[in-house]
């Protein structure tokens, strides 16, 4: 069978003793990267004494590889004790893991999913902030009007709207958020559980502000609900209707699909 198993985001001592049982017992370690899971694995082996089956497989299973490695599978694999692990939190949350739980439903492999660490829950919690229901983002698109149009969403969707961001992309998103919605509250969380956690509450200017700079550390942002905007009820069949050149046709549906402008006009050439 599969076993998705969530490691500690920080806090080695976060990993639950049902987690530890299962990475002692599994045949085939998946890892979203070796060293890390091997590590893992020593600090476990050195801190609690624990005895792992000797002879375990290691195989790398990242982003850039799950697909393909998925097409290449047979129900037998699963005859194994296997055990997927991504590199910290929770499998299948802005990391692998999906893909092989789809594979398992398709294919009538059993399967088990373990609770555990994960950051964008523990960041909503530690917001304060009391809506109940709230929506994860991941990491935005880095750039383009793909990221324009997924930040406009997340500001203005009516709910508590939880991101990631590198500390390459912090500030930016920040500038973004004071220029959008400059009164909004935020709640951001740095290395959480780590020894440098960091809570920050405030509008977009002020955690500039407190962070001088420094932007080091890995971040969840956790956007206060405003007020919900609806969505546009125009379809791309309304503007093909207008009489207009199809060129400025492309660039009106282009706003609302985020589709490339020339690919859009050249589909459209197409109809």
């Amino acid at each position: 069978m599969l076993s998705l198993v969530p490691t500690p985001i920080g806090n080695i001592g976060d990993i639950s003793l049902r987690a530890i049982n299962a990475l002692s017992e599994a045949d085939i370690l998946l890892c979203e990267d070796t060293r890390v899971t091997k590590k893992l694995i020593h600090i476990l082996k050195e801190r609690y004494n624990t005895t792992f089956k000797e002879n375990q497989e290691f195989i790398s299973l990242h982003s850039h590889n799950e697909k393909s490695f998925v097409q290449n599978l047979e129900p037998s694999f699963f005859d194994s004790n296997i055990v997927y692990v991504s590199d910290a939190g929770m499998p299948g949350i802005s990391d692998p893991g999906q893909v092989l739980v789809r594979y398992c439903i398709d294919n009538g492999v059993e399967y088990d999913i373990f609770p555990g660490a994960n950051a964008l829950l523990t960041a909503f919690v530690a917001s304060g902030f009391v809506e109940t229901q709230m929506l994860f983002f991941g990491f935005l698109d880095h750039k383009g009007s793909s990221r324009s149009s997924q930040l406009q969403e997340a500001l203005h969707n009516g709910y508590t709207t939880i991101l990631y961001e590198s500390p390459h992309r912090l500030d930016k998103l920040l500038l973004e958020i004071k220029k959008e919605e400059p009164s909004r509250e935020l709640f951001l969380a740095k290395e959480l559980t780590k020894k440098y956690q960091k809570y920050l509450h405030g509008t977009a200017e002020e955690i500039l502000q407190k962070l001088d700079g420094n932007y080091r550390g890995e971040w969840v942002v956790v956007i206060k609900a405003g007020e919900s905007h609806s969505s546009s009820a125009i379809t791309q069949n309304d503007i093909l209707a207008l009489d207009l050149p199809l060129k400025v046709k492309a660039k009106l549906i282009c706003k609302i699909t985020s589709e490339n402008t020339k690919e859009c006009y050249q589909r459209l050439l197409s109809l």
